[in-house]
């Protein structure tokens, strides 16, 4: 597999492989995610026209299987900025991971461990954040599409040194798999303090 770590414009030629990908992955519980290739392309080119954005990209002869995002808070859009700004946070000194993503036959090879690694040596370079912050939708436990086998991530999370913060909460608005129209989805926010 070859691993090309890409920032700003150079994400853009990637942008219809970026929102495949979102597309395929977030369909699973629990984003359930029922996305177009147009929002996709359009949210990536907050990506691409950062400066300073991050895009760690798996690709197995080609075909792009995994990918990690990453860019400073302060160029991301207002729904994530907005409960760090009204929490009196300095969101200049906040470096947000999109994503990461993996189709199946890819994971559990440490490429999710990869994704934290990468993002956080290259918030670290540039040498003006002091944390990494990244969110995660809540679904209730009873939520009838969560598949029986379904482990969340927070324990993963918590071993890369992440930290649950529910009073950092925001909406995002999406289209559920089994929704006939929008709705707002909670988020809440995990952080990593990064500086020496």
């Amino acid at each position: 597999m070859d691993i090309r770590l890409l920032h700003g414009a150079a994400i853009a030629p990637y942008i219809e492989d970026l929102a495949r990908l979102r597309i395929a992955v977030f369909r699973e519980f629990p984003y359930l995610y029922d996305g177009s290739l147009a929002y996709e392309a359009d949210y990536l080119k907050t990506y691409a026209q950062s400066a300073d954005s991050l895009c760690v990209l798996v690709l197995d002869h080609e075909r792009v299987v995994g990918a990690s995002t990453g860019l400073p808070l302060a160029d991301e859009t207002a729904e994530f900025q907005r409960p760090f700004l009204e929490q009196g946070w300095d969101t200049e000194r906040i470096f947000y991971f999109g994503e990461s993503l993996l189709l199946p036959d890819y994971r559990g090879q440490g490429l999710g461990v990869g994704f934290f690694a990468k993002r956080e040596g290259f918030a670290r370079r540039l040498g003006r954040f002091d944390w990494c912050a990244f969110c995660a939708v809540e679904r209730p436990d009873d939520h009838p599409r969560r598949p029986a086998d379904y482990q969340p991530l927070n324990a993963f999370w918590a071993r890369r040194g992440y930290q649950h913060h529910p009073e950092l909460r925001t909406e995002y608005v999406w289209q559920d798999l089994d929704e006939s129209q929008e709705s707002a989805k909670p988020l809440s926010f995990w952080l990593k303090e990064i500086r020496p």
